[in-house]
């Protein structure tokens, strides 16, 4: 009897889970693969689409390039999981029952309770948002004037607030429109938790793009026209982009798995608290053992019960391909009846774009502790080309080059 084998998400580990799965079982279980889109999204690089909407072409894979035919796609968006019945709730169409499932349902932004914030604040978690994005300011820079100009906040100093507000600075410039740029965070430095040298070589290229920076700023509550403050005093908006964290999606809320925020706890072999639902990605805080290789059993359940910051991977798209490309080697040695094996992260480096330009820091095999310039530049987009050509297509790739 064939196995039902169901795929949540269509972000990056969900894409590499899907093609991983399908090379391992070669068509020894019935895979399903659900997303609420019916494309694949370029998450990392959809800020571009902020400065110019064309670029949305580029950033978007549609799903039945990237399956095989014998993979059934169903387009609708997870409600629930049961994992008692086996079952995954839809919001239109059939229950889906499986064997196993692989949860890559992503990240949802966090409000933190912030009163107002959900309800004024834009947030750039998908294409429809960056586009809106896009509209946002057109329309504000449409009435500035060099007295009075259009005024943008950026809300989170983390990798997408940067990559947005260096998005907004290039589409002022090329424009030449009048805009005031503000970034702001709640942390005493931007690009929290990073190497002091990295986030200084992050702020001088804000800086260079005339962006105003306010760090240890709280946000307390937000209305139609102003954000205020838990100290100082209250800034007007034309357009607010709010960056400032996530959280796991809704859909899990429910599912009797342990969990955190909606993230749901895995160990090193992907597997939850559950032993047919294993969870990747941004869906999932997936346990890392310092030392390099698996802990025992109790060891592994205390450490992602509890984790610190060194105990699980970053929410990045790097880690959740390296999770979706091993995954389908575990599901396949469960259903064989053998041992899951064993995975852990290592950091190649980060790389941060501020419009056209971009910052590495940490790359293996350079050595260099951070770097900007045609090489940081250069790396970036050989990263996402390199992403689209071996889970899509090399012509894609090329095409793709110039905008990334």
């Amino acid at each position: 009897m064939s196995r039902e084998i169901a795929v949540l998400g269509s972000g990056y580990a969900g894409v590499a889970a899907l093609q991983s799965l399908e090379e391992e079982l070669e068509g020894e279980a019935d895979i399903t693969w659900v997303s609420e889109t019916d494309y694949h999204l370029l998450l990392h690089e959809v800020h571009r689409c902020i400065r110019d909407p064309s670029v949305r072409e580029k950033v978007v894979i549609p799903v039945e390039e990237l399956k095989d035919d014998d993979t059934e796609f169903v387009q609708a968006r997870v409600t629930g999981l049961d994992v008692d019945e086996r079952v995954v709730h839809l919001d239109e169409g059939d229950d889906i029952e499986y064997d196993y499932c692989v949860v890559c349902l992503g990240s949802q932004t966090a409000f933190y309770g912030i009163d107002g914030l959900e309800e004024h604040a834009l947030t750039l978690k998908s294409l429809g948002d960056a586009m809106t994005i896009n509209q946002k300011l057109s329309a504000a820079v449409s009435d500035a004037t060099d007295d009075d100009p259009a005024q943008i906040v950026i809300g989170g100093a983390g990798l997408t607030g940067i990559q947005t507000v260096g998005e907004v600075a290039a589409y002022r410039d090329e424009h030449d429109v009048p805009v005031e740029i503000h970034l702001i965070e709640m942390e005493d430095e931007i690009f929290p938790g990073h190497d002091h040298e990295f986030q200084g070589a992050i702020r001088n290229k804000l800086d260079a793009k005339d962006i105003e920076i306010s760090t240890g700023t709280v946000v307390s509550e937000v209305d139609e026209a102003k954000i205020y403050f838990e100290n100082g005093d209250p800034l007007q908006y034309d357009a607010f982009v709010w960056a400032g964290g996530v959280t796991g999606e809704d859909a899990l809320s429910d599912a009797d798995i342990e969990k955190d925020h909606n993230r749901a706890y895995a160990n090193s072999t992907f597997k939850t608290s559950d032993d047919r639902v294993l969870a990747i990605g941004d869906a999932a805080l997936v346990e890392q053992d310092a030392e390099g290789g698996p802990l025992s059993e109790q060891d592994a359940w205390e450490a992602i019960v509890h984790p610190d910051t060194d105990d699980v991977p970053p929410p990045t798209a790097e880690a959740a391909m390296e999770e979706g490309e091993h995954v389908g080697e575990n599901v396949a040695r469960m259903i064989a009846g053998s041992e899951p094996v064993h995975w852990s992260y290592i950091n190649k480096g980060t790389l941060v774009s501020v419009g056209d330009r971009a910052v590495a820091h940490d790359v293996i095999g350079i050595p260099l502790n951070t770097f900007g310039g045609p090489g940081a530049r250069m790396l970036k987009k050989a990263i996402s080309a390199r992403w689209i050509g071996e889970s899509y297509s090399w012509v894609a790739a090329a095409r793709a080059w110039n905008d990334m």
